[in-house]
């Protein structure tokens, strides 16, 4: 039981650090799964498979757009696991930096 809440830690851990990456392969295996449904339906048109599959897609697009606008909205209100901040401090010149270079 210990060596199952370790590997679960460690998924929810990876998820943490890889949110929109997380979302992302969601999405990506949500797209594949709807080709491959559609594709193994014999009785409709190529036409009808690929228009199928297209709203599958634009509606999964949707969902994962709003998913990852929700974690980047989680992550701004908690701050916890956003590393957007330590980029800007690290790449971006502060405002006090700015005004010494200027002068």
């Amino acid at each position: 039981m210990a060596e199952e809440k370790g590997t679960l830690q460690a998924m929810r851990g990876w998820v943490v650090d890889h949110k929109l990456r997380a979302v992302g392969t969601l999405w990506l295996t949500g797209i594949a799964g709807s080709i491959a449904y559609n594709w193994s339906r014999p009785g409709m048109k190529t036409s009808v498979k690929l228009i199928h599959a297209r709203l599958h897609a634009q509606a999964l697009t949707l969902a994962a757009l709003g998913c990852s606008a929700l974690v980047e909205y989680y992550d701004h209100q908690s701050g916890s696991g956003s590393k957007v901040h330590d980029y800007a401090k690290q790449f971006l010149p502060s405002e006090r930096n700015a005004k010494k270079d200027s002068v």
